[in-house]
This record gives structure tokens, sequence and C-alpha cells, in this order.
């Protein structure tokens, strides 16, 4: 049970603010090393396809890496485990700025997605544990709009760095400074508390173990909610990805216009996400919520498809349906929560969450595939029947949600 003072504003503010700061530098690094690929290039003479593979290397090792780390928030804290791979993805950035060759970069890659990995089943249990449950929509509105800025700031910061000095140094010193911050959260780490809190320890001899765990991650709703994550990735990768040369493709839009409105989407998701934080904590249907957002933003997305529209309406539409799809993403979180047995939020949303790699790692394959083929209209198409595919988990979800059963 959560001490007298959890539920206060100024705890929660506090809580959501160390773990918002968290996920910040975790897209942070995601995004330090591509916007450098130029000079890398440059350096190591190598194409980029090969710089392409650093990238997949460390999203895939994230994706594998998502799961085994929620097991270890749920056995050794998630305090520590934030901790230890917050230094692990900032130490493997710096380290790549120390790279000799090419090759070096790999395992690199490797360690910084498991770096990566800790990041949502660490955050999220500290949530469920630390956060007033009325504050939660608004914590998870807050996280991901951390995760987005993160986004945001990096290709800035990295390439400003490298044109003063280079770019080993841009990432040598973002590395650093990572490392430090971590260290410096982990002066607060006692004010983190996580999910084992809420669930005594099992006696000897009472069963369970990593049988019992893996049973867990079988259930219905947990199946559901990794199926809705891989799906809802795939549409939103496919349009994040391809829906400037789909546009330029499809529209014969400016690269400025069609790029323009790549921006507007992703402005209009996290405008979408601070409102959805607030309906996500004012209403115990957050099935509808994210039902709704999904099928609006697969109308909009197959309205774009009709290829009719005018060049400066583009950019509305991406943004009413970034702003529609943003709007689901707290509640799509408090449906996971609450498809999450207590005690068990690492190995959940560790799970879970790998289903966004899943559908990352499937979707520049099958889009790009479609244009290939010269079928623009085919990947506004396809990303809208992934939406409407997404809202049948939405269901099932619901219907077979497991947490207050476990509570019982």
């Amino acid at each position: 049970m959560l001490d007298t003072t959890a539920g206060t504003l100024k705890r929660d503010a506090r809580i959501i603010g160390l773990v918002g700061s968290a996920h910040f530098f975790s897209h942070f690094f995601q995004l330090a090393l591509p916007p450098l690929f130029p000079l890398i290039k440059e350096t190591f003479g190598v194409p980029y396809v090969a710089l392409g593979f650093v990238v997949s290397l460390m999203y895939a090792s994230s994706g594998i890496g998502q799961t085994i780390s929620g097991f270890l928030v749920d056995r050794f804290g998630a305090a520590r485990v934030l901790i230890t791979g917050m230094c692990l993805f900032a130490g493997a950035v710096a380290a790549a700025g120390m790279a000799p060759t090419y090759w070096a970069l790999l395992p690199i890659a490797v360690l910084a997605g498991l770096g990566n990995s800790v990041f949502h089943p660490a955050d999220y249990s500290i949530f469920n544990a630390s956060v007033d449950a009325r504050r939660l929509g608004r914590a998870y509105g807050v996280h991901s709009i951390c995760g987005n800025l993160g986004w945001t700031a990096a290709p800035v910061v990295v390439v400003t760095l490298a044109a003063h000095s280079s770019w080993r140094t841009a990432l040598v010193t973002v590395g650093g400074i990572g490392v430090a911050l971590a260290l410096l959260l982990s002066t607060q780490s006692d004010s983190l508390a996580d999910d084992r809190a809420a669930t005594p320890r099992r006696a000897a001899g009472e069963g369970g173990g990593l049988a019992a765990d893996l049973r867990l991650l079988m259930v219905a709703p947990v199946l559901a909610a990794f199926a809705y994550f891989a799906l809802l990735a795939t549409a939103l990768i496919g349009l994040q990805t391809f829906s400037v040369t789909t546009l330029v493709t499809l529209y014969q839009a400016p690269l400025a216009v069609a790029t323009g409105a790549l921006t507007a989407f992703l402005l209009g998701s996290s405008g979408g996400v601070l409102v959805g934080a607030f309906l996500a904590d004012h209403t115990r249907r957050h099935d509808l919520v994210a039902a709704y957002g999904l099928s609006a933003g697969a109308a909009l997305t197959l309205t774009l498809a009709s290829g009719a529209l005018a060049l400066p309406a583009l950019p509305v539409l991406m943004a009413v349906a970034g702003f529609a799809l943003g709007m689901t993403t707290p509640s799509r979180d408090m449906l996971v929560r609450k498809a999450t047995p207590r005690g068990a939020s690492g190995k959940v949303y560790g799970f879970v969450y790998s289903g966004l790699d899943l559908g990352s790692s499937l979707t520049p394959l099958l889009f790009g595939w479609l244009l290939d083929r010269g079928e623009p209209r085919a990947v506004f198409v396809v990303a809208a029947v992934f939406m409407l595919l997404t809202i049948t988990t939405v269901v099932q979800v619901r219907r077979h949600g497991v947490r207050s059963t476990a509570a019982a």
C-alpha cells in the first residue's frame, strides 16, 4: 500500500518529473547517431545501408531485451534496473564516439539496445506503484510527451555539437552527460517505489517461479495488449517513415509540403497525448477513448489515400489524424495497467512493449514493398486497416482484464 504522502500532488509531480526525464534521454539517445550518419559514413567509408543496420541491430536488441528487463524489474527493483540501463545506454553512445572501425559499432549497438530495453518496464512499474491512481493518465501522458521531446532535441543537439567539433566529440559529450544524469537520478532512487511493494513474496513451496511467470504472459489480456502494440506500431511507423515519400508520389507535393505534413502529424500527436491524459483520468471507459481515436485516425488516413485533397489541406488533415491517434496513448497505457496483475508490472509492460519493436521491424519491409510496386495509396489504406485491427485488441484487453481479479 502507498504511504500517506504518495497521493499528494507534489510527490506525484516529482516522481513523474524524474521518470519523464529518464524517458526523455531514452528517446534522445535513440536518435543520437542517425543525424550524424553523413559524417560517420565519410569516416568509415561504408554505405548508408550498413549504418542503417546499426540502428536495426539496436532495436532488435531492445525488443529482445524488454521482456528480460521486465523480469529483472520485478526481481531486483525498477529504480536499480532503470539507472543501470540508462548508464549502459549513455555509455554505449559515448563508446560509439570512440569506435575505431565500423565493425566496432555493431556490438556497441547491441549494448545500446539492451540499455534502451529497461525504460518501459521500469517506468511503468514505478508509476503504477508510486503515483496516485487519479493522476496515472496524466503521468502516462507526460511520459509520452517527454519521449517525443527527446526525439525532437537529439538532432539539433548532436548536429550543433558536431558542427563545432566532430561527430566523435558530439557522441562522447552527450553520452557522458547521460551517465552523469543517471548517477544523479540514483540519488533519488528511494523516491521511486515499484510495483513489487504491492504484492507479498511467495512463500516457499507455494509454487510459481519462471514457469508461472511465463504462463502469466500467455493469458488473453496480455497477449491482446502485445498485439495492440504490434499492430499500432505497424500503422504509426509506416506513416512516420513513409508518409513524406507517399505524399510526394501520390499528390506530387513539394518535399517541403510533405515534410511539413509529417511535422504537423507529430505535433498533433503530442497535442492529442496531452488531451488524452486528462481524458484518461476522468473516464473508466478507456477502451472507448482508444477505439474512437483509432477509428478517427483510420478514417482520416483513408481520406489521405483518396489522392483528391488540395495541397494546403494535407498538413491540416495529418495534424488532426496525429491528434486523434495521440489522444489514445494514455488510455492505452491505462488498459495495459488493468490487464496487469499486481506485482507483475515489469514483466508485463516489458513483454507488451516489445510488440512495438516487432511492429517497427516489420514495417519497412511491408510499406517499402508497396511503394516499390507503385502503390502509394496502399500505404495509407494498409495503415488504416492496421488501426482498425488494433480496435479489436482493445476490446479483448478490456473484456479479459485481470488486474481486478488478481487483486481480489
